[in-house]
């Protein structure tokens, strides 16, 4: 390699171990200018500060100023809680509930309800056969009918008998016949009016019993006894009904059951170490499991005065004071008994 050559790459060669003439100033350069950065947030968050702080300055008068003018308009109501002297649970119960059967035994022909239907008091529910009972009865008219033509007999031939008396009476008295006829006439004339007086009881006797299969007959059509909603659905045509289970599973003893929604009231069990604090007539809130928030005034009704042993609990009865659709038979209830004085208005 020439001369030349060698002076050259020794010119363009790094010296690792001599200072760097650059490198210090760069640095120096890099950390001004992180400085120059920091203080420009600074300066720039203080500005914002000074322009907010400025902003809101009158805000705390304005504020209050606004409150003290619409204090008086907008202030919420006061609220005080309920007191309330005892808690308890129950069920909604129908004082007039019924399962509706015959009085009679027979095959069901027709069931004219439906579960949820309102009935009023005499709608017919359902019918049974009634073939042989119709008949029954036609055979008790007969009856009468029969014991009417005899009595009809009867009172003829008493006429006839009565009238043959006189003749003989008549007779007796210008001596034409003999005492015997007379007397004769006189037995046929009672006798006729004793058959008289058996026949008349007979005809009685026919007509209770004519009576007695209509009415017979009528059983034979189930009627509600009171109006209110069918809630079960208890049997189906083709079925047989009697008025007590016949054993083995296939005799229905109801056709439907019945309940006076007008009659609902709520039965809580309450301690008996509590019961001192119910009396009747106390205010009740009840709340349905169903519909939590929502207060159903009520008042004690009654007190059974009678304990449970085993539960060590009393009986009360709660009147609903407003009735309701939403409130049905056998739903859970909460209820709250108020302190004297205390209602459901007063909250």
């Amino acid at each position: 390699m020439s001369k030349n050559t060698r002076e050259l790459l020794g010119q363009l060669s790094i010296d690792r171990d001599a200072p760097s003439e650059t490198a210090l100033p760069a640095r120096q350069r890099a950390i001004a200018a992180a400085v120059g950065a920091l203080g420009g947030l600074l300066l720039g968050a203080l500005a914002v500060s000074v322009i907010q702080g400025e902003g809101k300055a009158p805000q705390p008068a304005i504020a209050a100023a606004v409150k003290k003018n619409t204090a008086h308009e907008i202030a919420p109501p006061a609220i005080r809680e309920r007191e309330t002297v005892l808690n308890a649970s129950g069920y909604i119960t129908a004082r007039r509930i019924a399962t509706v059967s015959s009085e009679v035994m027979g095959l069901i022909s027709s069931v004219d309800v439906e579960e949820g239907m309102y009935v009023t008091e005499g709608q017919v529910l359902a019918r049974l056969d009634d073939s042989k009972a119709k008949v029954n009865l036609a055979f008790a008219q007969a009856q009468v009918k029969v014991l009417q033509a005899r009595q009809a007999s009867i009172i003829a031939n008493l006429e006839e008998a009565r009238r043959q008396r006189i003749r003989y009476a008549g007779l007796r008295d210008k001596d034409y016949s003999s005492q015997a006829e007379l007397t004769r006439s006189e037995a046929t004339v009672a006798s006729l009016q004793a058959d008289l007086a058996s026949a008349r009881a007979d005809i009685e006797v026919a007509k209770i019993e004519v009576e007695r299969q209509r009415e017979h007959l009528e059983d034979h059509t189930i009627r509600a006894p009171f109006s209110g909603v069918v809630t079960q659905k208890n049997a189906q045509p083709g079925e047989i009904v009697a008025p007590s289970s016949a054993g083995g599973g296939f005799t229905r003893t109801g056709i439907c059951t019945i309940v006076d929604m007008n009659s609902l009231e709520i039965e809580v069990d309450v301690n008996e170490a509590f019961i001192g604090r119910v009396s009747p007539g106390q205010k009740v809130i009840a709340n349905l499991d169903a519909y939590p928030d929502w207060d159903i005034p009520a008042t004690v009704a009654a007190i059974i005065p009678t304990a449970d042993r085993a539960k060590a609990t009393v009986r009360v009865r709660i009147g609903i004071d407003g009735k309701d659709a939403r409130i049905l038979p056998d739903m859970g209830v909460k209820v709250a008994f108020l302190s004297t004085g205390e209602s459901l208005g007063n909250l």
